[in-house]
């Protein structure tokens, strides 16, 4: 406590220190979470920065952050005043990652809004997949909104760790989940973390979960375009990532947010599947829904599926189970095996 160290703001390797962390999370008592709660809050030294950038002012929307092993040769990083000096201070660590070397395809499931059915589209295509015999993970990134587990049927079971790491939950033979909801002791519990330390999190979902040899790994991601995006797609740069499914719903105010995330994929080099259209045909006065379609036609992406709203879709989300085999000629089952037809053949 009496190290006086530089900070950095925004662009800081620095976590909060354990006991702060402890105190602000007294009742998340799970043996794993204390774990993960020591493994990244540590305090780290960092070199002393100009001033420029002790203030955490970021030079562009682009800027993948000291921490990056990009940082400051990024292509956002031309013209940057700070270019130099990130590149200068950046950890520049090789992040090939052991447990991930093992995965043959890694699949990104996206949204600009939250809200619109992201998790389900990556719950139900994880069940869809495994059915067809293919080793499936689902790794669960949203932090702070957590649901995998539920829309899996595993919500009561508990994470272990191993001298080699995490253990995911096993669903099935071929499909396992990991999940932030797996170390809440109750599930209603908030987890109320600044940036960097949902980063280091993220770092350690990506590390530290032993998949094993896995056919597909689908990363269901927090909303929008967050810091936690550059994390992401910094951490698995140079692993088996076949890009981005982006999920909206058929409004205007939705698809205004779409865009954004589009443009996101585009400026960090994400590749990006397809746009899928979730909960269509909700609205008995076509005029109200935007044209998905039409938005990808204009965007050069596209367009996936129309998963229409179906109230079985709902109640096999809720149940942990999947709507492929609970009901397999319902509209919603015919769109997602459409949708995983798709990934496979990429």
């Amino acid at each position: 406590m009496g190290r006086k160290l530089t900070t950095v703001s925004i662009f800081s390797v620095g976590f909060i220190s354990g006991i702060l962390l402890n105190r602000a999370l007294k009742n998340l008592y799970r043996p794993i979470f204390s774990y993960i709660v020591n493994k990244i809050s540590y305090v780290f030294p960092v070199k002393s920065l100009p001033s420029h950038l002790k203030n955490g002012s970021v030079p562009n929307e682009g800027c993948v952050g000291i921490d990056s092993p990009d940082a400051g040769t990024a292509e956002s990083c031309a013209g940057c005043p700070n270019a130099s000096i990130c590149a200068s201070n950046s950890k520049k660590v090789n992040y090939e990652i052991e447990n991930l070397l093992n995965v043959k395809n890694i699949i990104l499931i996206l949204s600009g809004k939250g809200g619109v059915g992201k998790s389900t589209v990556s719950a139900q295509l994880s069940w869809y997949l495994s059915s067809k015999n293919l080793s499936v993970g689902l790794l669960d990134i949203d932090i702070c909104g957590p649901s995998a587990p539920k829309m899996m049927g595993v919500q009561n079971n508990d994470v272990h760790i191993s001298a080699g790491g995490w253990s995911p939950v096993y669903v099935n033979d071929t499909l396992s989940v990991m999940s932030t909801a797996f170390l809440l002791s109750e599930s209603d519990d908030a987890i109320i973390w600044r940036g960097p330390k949902k980063n280091g999190l993220i770092k350690q979902f990506l590390t530290d979960v032993i998949w094993g040899d896995l056919d597909y790994l689908i990363i269901d991601t927090p909303p929008g375009t967050s810091d936690e995006h550059l994390s992401i797609v910094s951490y698995l740069k140079g692993h088996n990532v076949n890009g981005a499914v982006i999920v909206t719903t058929p409004q205007e105010i939705a698809l205004q947010d779409v865009r954004k995330e589009i443009s996101f994929c585009k400026k960090v080099d994400l590749n990006i599947i397809g746009v899928v259209e979730n909960m269509g045909k909700v609205f008995k006065n076509i005029e109200i829904e935007a044209s998905v379609e039409e938005m990808c036609k204009k965007m050069d992406v596209k367009y996936l599926v129309k998963i229409p709203w179906d109230e079985q879709l709902l109640y096999a989300c809720d149940k942990g189970t999947s709507i492929c085999e609970n009901d397999e000629d319902s509209p919603s089952s015919v769109a997602i095996k459409e949708l995983g037809n798709i990934i496979t053949s990429i």
